[in-house]
């Protein structure tokens, strides 16, 4: 058990401070006669999802590969994931005003996901390029969550021990990850811990 405040917050992106609209798939699959959660569950597959965010692949090539596996005709298909992909999800402003406030306590706070060469983009289209003293992405780093490895480096670019690093995210695989490498860590849940992550964070 934690004996004393972290020092820094490391949080994950994707479920936690970014959210997604899942009816905008739903309109996608339903215009071009796709079974629900197709879009979604092809991006996601192992074989495609890997590659995108350990840096092998490019998003427009992991988008492709989607594409390429619809049963549709190819220029229907690839009109469906363009049409899906311009929806970049949308800031929990509750947990971005949490963030802030951790920064100005002075503690420093890190993003860590697992991304795609699109980050830095959504990010800054999200506004939220200002908001992190590092960022951690797979995509850069050739490392997905939740390989211990990953937290390791982020604890060295915030500067700081393991064990004073708070770590959230809303994927037991990457708690699981963070803790093995000796990070604190959180499971966010949709009923929100900011009541926990407060004094876990010395915050009043």
């Amino acid at each position: 058990m934690q004996r004393q405040p972290a020092r820094a917050l490391l949080i994950d992106l994707d479920g936690v401070l970014r959210l997604w609209d899942p009816a905008v798939a739903v309109d996608v699959e339903s215009k071009y006669g796709l079974s629900a959660g197709v879009l979604l569950s092809t991006a996601m597959s192992w074989e495609l999802y890997r590659p995108a965010v350990s840096g092998e692949m490019t998003d427009q090539e992991w988008m492709a590969q989607v594409a390429s596996r619809l049963p549709l005709p190819a220029d229907e298909a690839a009109a469906a994931v363009a049409q899906w992909q311009t929806h970049r999800g949308y800031v929990d402003d509750e947990v971005l005003a949490f963030v802030r406030d951790v920064r100005a306590a002075g503690l420093p706070v890190g993003l860590a996901t697992n991304a795609t060469d699109r980050l830095r983009g959504d990010l800054a289209s999200l506004g939220l390029d200002g908001d992190f003293d590092v960022v951690l992405s797979s995509w850069e780093l050739k490392i997905h969550k939740p390989a211990p490895e990953f937290f390791a480096l982020a604890c060295e670019a915030l500067g700081l021990e393991s064990h004073w690093v708070m770590y959230v995210d809303d994927d037991d695989r990457a708690i699981r990850g963070a803790r093995a490498a000796g990070l604190p860590a959180l499971r966010w849940t949709p009923r929100r811990d900011f009541a926990y992550l407060r004094p876990a964070l010395g915050l009043p």
